[in-house]
C-alpha cells in the first residue's frame, strides 16, 4: 500500500515539518487548482556525470518533458566517462561495437568488431557537440555534498568548481546520479605502496606519453583492464612480473565462439568481411553505409547473441558445463599445457563467479621469455619495488596496477536523506536499493547503475536508455500530479531485497571467489548485479510501480487528487496535441 507522507524533519537543516499526513487536514481547507490535468510544474533536476548514462539523459529529458531546468556536473574536463578516464594501452570495450552504443544514435563507421576506447570517447564527444548538450554540461564541475530539505522538497547541493577551487550552493528538486559504478578508481590496498620511487600508475588514470619501454614491470591484477594491459605492454618492456591474487576465467574470442556454437550471430557474421585483426574492411564500413537493412540485421543478429548468454550463468547447469569444459579446453590450449600455469591460472570456482572477459593476445603473453606470473602474495611495496610474502624483493622501474575500483556504492559525497548521511549507511551494511534506481529514505534521487543492477549483463549503452525512461516517467508523474517529493517505501526495498536475497544462490556470481560482484569479497550478498538476464530487467523497467512508492503533495492540504485541477485536460486544450487521440488505431494498445 502507498503511504502519504508530510513533511518530517530534514537530517540537513532538523526543521520540523509543517502538515501532517493523509487527504487532508483540519487546518488547511481543500481548494480546486485552477489549471488543467496535466499541467507540469517547472522542476529543476542537477545530473551528476556526463558518461554515456549522463548524455542519454539529457536527450530522453528534451523528448519527454517540457518547463524543466536541466544542469549536469562533470568533475573531468571533457565528457565520456569511463572512455575518457581509461587511456591505458590496449584499452577497448568488450562488447561489439555496433551493440556498445546509443540505438538512437546509430555510428556505421566503427573500424573494428570491439571498439577501441579512443572511438568510443570520441563518439560521446561528437555527440554532445552535434546535439548541442554542452550548454547544460558543466565541465570540471565535481558535486561534493548534497542535503534534502523536507520542508521545501529541495535538495541543497554543494558544488566545487575544480578549475578555481571555489565552491557555491546549488539546490534541485531532483538529482540523478550517474556517475557511474566504475569510475572511482582505488590503489590497491598494499602496505608502503606510497614508498615506491618508480613510476605508479592506474590503468584508470593512465599518464599520457608514458614510456615504458625497456623496463622492468608489474601489472598487478588481472581483471577485465588488466588482461588487456599486460599483452598491449608485454612486447616493449624488458621483463614483466604479473602479480594475481586470483585466477580469472578468459573466454575464447568472442567471434571465434559467435561462430563455433551456432546462434543468431552466425547468419551475420560468415557474411561481414574483417581482417586477420577484426577489423571491418573498407568494403564491409561502406556496406554498412549504404545497405540500412544489412547493418539492421547485423546489429539485433549480434543482440539476440549477447542477450541469450544467460543460461551459462546459472551455477551447475547444463549451458554451464557445457562452457567450463570448452574454456577449460581454450586456457589449457593457450597455455601450452604447462602444468604450472594451468594449475594458478585456470580457476576452480564456477565459470562467471568473476566477470568473463575475453582477452586476445593475454595467455599468450603469459608464456614470453620476459613475463613471469607470481601468485605468492605480496607482503608490502618498497622504495626499489615489491617484497614477497617469502622476504624476497623484485626490483621494478614501473608498477602498473590494474586494480579495479571502489564498488561499494557508496556516494562520493554526503549524500544526507531523510535516515541520515547514506554514505554510513551503506559502509555499515549491505547496500540496499530499489530496482537499482533509486535509493530508500531518499527523496528525488534517482541513480544509473546502483545497487543490484545488470552492470555485467552486457551493453551499458543499452542499459542508459531503459533507466533513462524510467526515470523520466518518475519525474514526469511527479511534475505533473504535483508531488513534491517521492521516493521507494522501505517495504517496498525490503521486499525487493529478499527477492534479490533468495534469487542469487542459484547463479555462479554468489559461488566462493573473491570478485567486484561481491564487493571484492570471496563470499556474500551479490550487490552488484541484477536478479535476472538483460531482457528481464529491460522488461521489469517497462512500467512505474506507482504503489511501492511514498509521496508528500504540493498541495497545502495535501490532497492527492489535488492535480485533477480545474476539470479541463491540457490535452484539448494544447492545439500541438491531437484532441481526438482515442480514435486512433494505436490507442488500443495498453
Amino acid at each position: 500500500m502507498t503511504r502519504i507522507r508530510g513533511p518530517r524533519a530534514s537530517s540537513h537543516d532538523k526543521r520540523t515539518g509543517g502538515a501532517n499526513a493523509g487527504g487532508g487536514t483540519a487546518e488547511v481547507p481543500y481548494v480546486v487548482r485552477e489549471e488543467p490535468l496535466g499541467t507540469p510544474k517547472h522542476v529543476r533536476i542537477v545530473g551528476i556525470g556526463a558518461g554515456a548514462s549522463g548524455i542519454n539523459l539529457i536527450r530522453t529529458l528534451r523528448k519527454n518533458m517540457v518547463n524543466y531546468e536541466h544542469v549536469v556536473y562533470e568533475k573531468n574536463e571533457k565528457v565520456g566517462g569511463t572512455w575518457f578516464e581509461n587511456r591505458y594501452p590496449g584499452c577497448r570495450c568488450d562488447v561489439p561495437s555496433h551493440n556498445y552504443q546509443f540505438s538512437w544514435r546509430p555510428n556505421l563507421e566503427w573500424s573494428n568488431f570491439f571498439s577501441p576506447a579512443h572511438e568510443i570517447e570520441e563518439y560521446l564527444n561528437r555527440i554532445c557537440e552535434e546535439e548541442h548538450m554542452m550548454d547544460v554540461i558543466k565541465t570540471r564541475h565535481k558535486v561534493v555534498g548534497a542535503w534534502w530539505d523536507e520542508d521545501r522538497g529541495l535538495w541543497d547541493i554543494k558544488v566545487q568548481n575544480l578549475e578555481t577551487g571555489e565552491e557555491f550552493m546549488d539546490q534541485a528538486n531532483f538529482i540523478v546520479d550517474a556517475s557511474g559504478i566504475l569510475n572511482n578508481w582505488k590503489w590497491p590496498d598494499i602496505p608502503g605502496i606510497e614508498s615506491f620511487q618508480g613510476d605508479l600508475v592506474h590503468t584508470a588514470n593512465w599518464p599520457k606519453n608514458f614510456d615504458y619501454s625497456n623496463k622492468v614491470v608489474a601489472v598487478i591484477g588481472n581483471g577485465s583492464s588488466g588482461i588487456q594491459l599486460l599483452p598491449a605492454v608485454q612486447p616493449d618492456v624488458k621483463k614483466l612480473y604479473h602479480f594475481v591474487r586470483t585466477p580469472t576465467w578468459i573466454i575464447p574470442p568472442r567471434r571465434a565462439t559467435m561462430m563455433i556454437m551456432g546462434g543468431p550471430a552466425k547468419s551475420v557474421l560468415v557474411e561481414t568481411e574483417f581482417d586477420e585483426e577484426e577489423n571491418f574492411t573498407p568494403q564491409q564500413i561502406e556496406r554498412f553505409k549504404t545497405d540500412p537493412a544489412c547493418y539492421r540485421r547485423f546489429v539485433k543478429a549480434i543482440e539476440r547473441d549477447l542477450s541469450g548468454t544467460f543460461p551459462v550463468y546459472l551455477k551447475d547447469g547444463p549451458a554451464q558445463a557445457m562452457a567450463t569444459k570448452q574454456v577449460t579446453e581454450y586456457m589449457t590450449a593457450k597455455l601450452g599445457g604447462d602444468e604450472r600455469l594451468c594449475r594458478e591460472l585456470i580457476p576452480d570456482f564456477p565459470l562467471a563467479c568473476r566477470r568473463i572477459t575475453p582477452a586476445p593476445g593475454y595467455l599468450e603473453a603469459l608464456r614470453a621469455p620476459n613475463t613471469e606470473v607470481v601468485t605468492e602474495g605480496i607482503a608490502r611495496v618498497v622504495p626499489e619495488g615489491v617484497q614477497l610474502a617469502s622476504g624476497e624483493i623484485i626490483r621494478l622501474d614501473a608498477i602498473m596496477c590494474a586494480t579495479g575500483f571502489d564498488t561499494s556504492f557508496a556516494p562520493r559525497f554526503p549524500l544526507v536523506g531523510r535516515h541520515g548521511n547514506v554514505q554510513d549507511a551503506v559502509r555499515s551494511g549491505t547496500p540496499r536499493g530499489y530496482m537499482s534506481c533509486a535509493l530508500p529514505g531518499v527523496p528525488n534521487y534517482f541513480t544509473f547503475l546502483g545497487p543490484n543492477a545488470p552492470i555485467g549483463h552486457g551493453s551499458v549503452f543499452t542499459l542508459s536508455e531503459h533507466i533513462a525512461r524510467y526515470v523520466t516517467r518518475a519525474l514526469l508523474k511527479c511534475q505533473t500530479e504535483g508531488i513534491r517529493a517521492a521516493a521507494p517505501s522501505d517495504a517496498a526495498v525490503d521486499d525487493y531485497g529478499r527477492h534479490v536475497a533468495a534469487f542469487m544462490p542459484r547463479m555462479a556470481w554468489s559461488s566462493p571467489c573473491r570478485s567486484w560482484f561481491k564487493a571484492d569479497k570471496e563470499e556474500g550478498p551479490v550487490t552488484a548485479l541484477h536478479p535476472g538476464s538483460r531482457l528481464h530487467f529491460f522488461h521489469m523497467l517497462e512500467s512505474f510501480r506507482a504503489e511501492d512508492w511514498d509521496y508528500v503533495y504540493d498541495d497545502p492540504a495535501r490532497n492527492r487528487f489535488a492535480y485533477l485541477g480545474n476539470g479541463f485536460s491540457a490535452k484539448e486544450l494544447d492545439p500541438a496535441v491531437d484532441a481526438t487521440w482515442y480514435l486512433e488505431p494505436e490507442a488500443e494498445r495498453l
